[in-house]
């Protein structure tokens, strides 16, 4: 009888990579709508960029992520419901 191996956690920056540089922007708007953050459309850039940090932080606090150095590991389910990564997955 073998015991079952937890799902591998999934890296944040390797979605990002697989997601591609033309469509990141997109992507992390799509990801900050699914987390409930408002007005996404008219942030700058840059402030995408730190809500989304902010918004992995809060995944690791509630225990759906971890972080490692520069990088976020999702655990299993972290992002179900959310189509744009879904939709990377086959």
């Amino acid at each position: 009888m073998t015991a079952e191996s937890p799902a591998p956690s999934l890296s944040w920056r390797e979605l990002e990579t697989r997601v591609g540089l033309d469509a990141l922007p997109a992507f992390h708007r799509s990801f900050l709508t699914w987390r409930g953050v408002e007005n996404v459309d008219g942030m700058p850039l840059r402030r995408v960029s730190q809500r989304v940090d902010a918004e992995l932080n809060r995944l690791v606090q509630s225990g759906g992520a971890r972080r490692q150095q520069d990088d976020w590991l999702l655990e299993a389910g972290a992002l179900e419901g959310f189509a744009a990564y879904e939709a990377l997955t086959p």
